[in-house]
């Protein structure tokens, strides 16, 4: 889209690493999270794109030949993975261009990438020394923790879901046959997917009642065993199957949640969960942990609990009110978080 070089106001680019470009494997979560957010940016009469980009060069290709257009205002970078000596290079070359890379896990999850907290700590000390580059957190609490422990200020730049007119719709509650849990997202240990699992099987197992119960495959993140783990605890229970879901695109990916009565996303440790939020905007509840703290306080469970997240589960199957809560949380979170947006883009 070609934009009026002589307009006023930010023009906003959202990067995120192109994995299938490589490995032949897609990781789509940063895609679909940028999206949305450009989607809200967009809707607000910000000029926001998406870049699906490989390396450091391939973003300043297309950024000089974006700057040619129109001045781009912004650029925030999904995920620290660019070497901390391109990002210099290219803050150098766009001096008028103020560059964010925007950590998408909370410190727990960063464990799982070993580089991740070394490319934060030298992105810091990149803050320090230039004046158009920032480190940034889609959560306030990593953002704050990394303000209080290295003296230097980390921007919070939260996740925007896009909510269209179909969202939030009403739906029927479940009535009896099969139930259909889900609970989604790449295979990680922080996820806790083997006590969604066994929360799944008391609530078929209190209603007397067969279910199907909806997990991920195809992204394996440090999770072991975790599928034949779950096929051990439910072999042999003739009323309960297991469905493999392979890796979707988002909007098949919003089809198989609405075909759900209940999502369960117990994760030990999140800044958003994007899965809840798809949830919410095709009318399926969620039961989640503190770590989501978006979320209805009535929709959270003791996270080591599997009874309570059960119980949780129980009372959301029967309640026609609870998606309805889920969708005015969703809807506060992001006025809340469009707030915190347009402070970053004036500043």
């Amino acid at each position: 889209m070609n934009y009026d070089p002589a307009a006023t106001g930010p023009r906003v680019i959202l990067a995120y690493k192109n994995f299938a470009a490589n490995i032949a494997v897609s990781h789509i979560g940063l895609g679909v999270t940028a999206m949305s957010s450009a989607k809200v940016l967009r809707g607000t009469g910000t000029p926001t794109d998406v870049w699906a980009i490989i390396s450091s060069q391939d973003l300043g290709a297309k950024l000089k030949a974006a700057q040619a257009q129109a001045p781009v205002s912004h650029v925030v970078v999904s995920a620290p993975w660019i070497p901390t000596a391109e990002l210099e290079q290219l803050t150098a070359s766009h001096p008028e261009t103020k560059f964010a890379v925007n950590c998408h896990s909370n410190l727990g999850f960063l464990q799982a990438d070993p580089g991740a907290m070394r490319l934060v700590r030298e992105g810091l000390e990149l803050q320090r020394s230039t004046w158009n580059f920032q480190v940034a957190a889609n959560s306030d609490r990593l953002a704050t923790w990394v303000g209080a422990t290295y003296g230097t200020p980390c921007a919070h730049l939260p996740n925007l879901y896009h909510l269209d007119q179909m969202a939030g719709q009403d739906r029927p509650l479940f009535s009896g046959g099969t139930l259909r849990i889900g609970a989604f997202g790449a295979t990680r240990p922080l996820k806790n997917f083997m006590t969604a699992a066994g929360a799944a099987l008391e609530i078929a197992g209190r209603l007397r009642v067969d279910l199907e119960y909806w997990m991920s495959s195809g992204r394996n993140e440090g999770g072991g065993p975790l599928n034949s783990a779950i096929q051990q605890m439910t072999m042999g229970l003739r009323h309960v199957r297991m469905v493999e879901n392979g890796w979707q695109t988002w909007p098949q990916f919003r089809q198989t949640v609405r075909h759900m009565h209940l999502l369960l996303q117990p994760s030990y440790t999140e800044t958003f969960n994007v899965v809840t939020a798809d949830g919410i905007a095709e009318g399926v509840p969620s039961v989640v942990s503190n770590a989501i703290e978006w979320a209805p306080d009535d929709w959270k469970a003791k996270v080591d609990d599997v009874h309570h997240i059960a119980t949780v589960g129980l009372r959301l199957l029967s309640d026609k009110r609870a998606p309805k809560r889920g969708f005015k949380a969703l809807q506060s979170y992001n006025q809340r978080s469009m707030r915190t947006w347009e402070q970053f883009l004036a500043a």
